[in-house]
Order: C-alpha cells, then structure tokens, then sequence
C-alpha cells in the first residue's frame, strides 16, 4: 500500500472542512500532481483516516483493473474532485465480447450440470420433448402437452443450475 497523506497532518496549511467528505464507493480524481497520486480515477475503499483509495480508472477515465490501494490523508482532499464511475464508460464492443465470453462459460456450467444429475435430466427433456411433439397423440385433456413442456423446461432448469453434488 501506498502512502500519500499530501501535506502533514499535524500542520495547519491545509483545512479538510470545506472538502465534502467522501463516502464509501465515491469516485475521486486528482486535480494535480500536489495530490501525491498517479493521475486517474480511485474508488473509496476505506473510509477512515487516511482514506483508503483502489484505482480504478486511467487518466482518461477509462476502466482498469490494477490492484493499486493507497492511501491519502483527509486534509489532501482538497487536491481532489468528484469523478464518475469507470465502469459504465466500456465500449459496445468491449461489452459484447464480454457478455459472449460469460454465454459461453454459462452454458458450460449448464452443461455440467446436466451431466451430473442425469436422470433428472433425462427426465425433463423426455417430458419436455413429448409435451412438444406429442399434441393430438397424448390422452386427457388439451392442456396436457402445455404441462408437460412447462414442467420438463423446470426440470432441465433445476436440474442444469443444480451443478454436480
């Protein structure tokens, strides 16, 4: 952990009462290189004195995942300002790619745990297949079909998020 406490607490050059005191999860910026950090955004990760900052964004703004903490004296608050979260400034692209990337992982998980409980899965998708296919050919009623795909897609459900026991 890095510290940067700006001027010396113990001095009385610089007052933090006219600094909005930041809460947990804001978003800071430094205004200048009198703020001791690298340029950036920083998350509040700890409230106390001194404040515990995580960088979480480059000087642009832009998300970055750097594991930098440090930590900044409240009476150095004065060399910052209110920055907004990194998170939401990703490209389309970056998301698409990102969210393809979990769709693959989730059907693996899915997948897995189809495997492990196989009976459970057989079960389901032979409800499922037969509700789907089987209209006119099964006895009872017309909502038969209709029942028996709702409950084969609960049982493939359960039995795919379930994951191996």
């Amino acid at each position: 952990m890095t510290e940067s406490t700006g001027s010396d607490p113990d001095s009385s050059g610089s007052d933090s009462s006219d600094v909005p005191d930041p809460a947990m999860y804001d978003h800071l910026r430094p205004t200048g290189p009198e703020a001791g950090v690298d340029p950036g955004v920083y998350r509040v990760v700890g409230a106390g004195d001194p404040l515990a900052l995580l960088r979480v964004g480059d000087a642009n703004g832009r998300r970055v995942n750097s594991g930098e903490v440090v930590a900044v004296g409240r009476n150095a608050l004065a060399a910052f300002e209110s920055a907004d979260n990194p998170d939401g400034n990703r490209p389309p692209s970056e998301l698409v790619v990102g969210a393809l990337s979990s769709l693959g992982w989730q059907l693996r998980a899915f997948a897995g745990g189809l495997r492990a409980n196989p009976v459970i899965a057989a079960a389901g998708l032979a409800a499922f297949l037969v509700g789907q296919f089987g209209e006119g050919q099964l006895p009872g009623p017309g909502s038969v079909p209709a029942v028996l795909v709702i409950l084969g897609a609960v049982a493939l459900a359960y039995a795919g998020t379930r994951g191996p026991a």
